[in-house]
């Protein structure tokens, strides 16, 4: 698992996804989120805006990331 550094409070799932390289384009992130091929913290997650805080797990395209918060 891949643990993904961000500043507080939060970094938004898109937004992960597009740091994480993951996808290329908010675009096809905001597709894929919408389509049901992402997980957070185990179970699907449609909403593309979904805040993400630190500990939080997050799972597309056969990747394994972690929220961590750097202060």
């Amino acid at each position: 698992m891949t643990e993904i550094q961000v500043k507080p409070p939060f970094i938004k799932l898109e937004q992960l996804l597009k740091l994480a390289c993951v996808y290329e384009t908010g675009g096809e992130a905001k597709l894929s989120i919408q389509e049901g091929r992402v997980k957070v913290n185990g179970s699907v997650c449609t909403m593309r805006g979904k805040k993400l805080y630190d500990g939080d797990k997050v799972e597309a395209e056969g990747e394994s990331f972690i929220c961590k918060i750097s202060e």
